[in-house]
């Protein structure tokens, strides 16, 4: 009886857990929309429409054709300069169309390690957020993500931070991290740092790391869990 009520209380602590950071300005999932969590925010997997650029259109005088720029994009070189080698062009990053809209600033993350199981890619995506923008983010996808020595501040424009301590949260099935940044340690003792700026190596991550402080923009999986979880609110 006594392993019963503590088990009932534990449980509401989650749920509790789970409830308040859906509420951190965030919509309500549709009922026809697949079980996913989101944190901090739970939130419609649906993405806006981008509105697309319009095409910039060269002005003169007309009659009188236009000259290159000595230097310009397209422009013949001097005689006797020497030709530019050509340059790889940045690829620009894609619009996650999973995502779920988003809202900022990023929460922070810090735990002793985070390990991952079936890894399947690393990669820089746009996802949008509630004002209509779009932001670049680092994508992390696997089929699991354990972080132990849990911590996480979840903070708004203004008003009390909501901080969240645990000593495991494990998240399972389809987890989808977007990050801002990553600041860890890997087993060979080295510092890691990464970002939408700054992605990871051709030989990817390690499948631990340790002391990591995350900036959390959300994560979705299709199943969390506390264990031993601790919860308040900070000025």
């Amino acid at each position: 009886m006594r392993r019963g009520r503590s088990g009932i209380v534990a449980g509401a602590l989650v749920a509790c857990i789970a409830a308040a950071l859906a509420g951190l300005g965030a919509a309500r999932v549709p009922t026809a929309a697949p079980a996913a969590l989101c944190i901090p925010i739970i939130m419609p997997c649906t993405s806006p429409t981008p509105t697309p650029s319009p095409t910039p259109t060269a002005t003169g005088i007309p009659g009188v054709p236009t000259l290159p720029i000595p230097g310009a994009p397209g422009a013949p070189a001097a005689p006797g300069s020497p030709t530019p080698a050509p340059s790889a062009p940045a690829t620009p990053a894609a619009p996650d169309a999973g995502a779920p809209v988003f809202t900022q600033p990023p929460a922070q993350l810090g735990s002793q390690s985070l390990s991952f199981s079936g890894l399947r890619g690393i990669s820089v995506v746009t996802v949008p957020l509630a004002d209509g923008s779009r932001i670049p983010v680092l994508k992390i996808s696997a089929d699991s993500i354990t972080i132990d020595g849990f911590s996480l501040t979840v903070r708004k424009e203004t008003g009390p931070k909501l901080a969240t301590t645990a000593d495991q949260m494990a998240l399972r099935g389809n987890v989808q991290v977007y990050l801002d940044s990553v600041t860890a340690t890997g087993p060979d003792g080295k510092t890691l740092t990464l970002g939408a700026a700054t992605p990871p190596p051709a030989d990817g991550l390690p499948p631990q790391l340790l002391r990591v402080t995350l900036g959390l923009v959300g994560v979705t999986a299709d199943s969390i869990h506390f264990t031993n979880p601790h919860q308040h609110l900070t000025d």
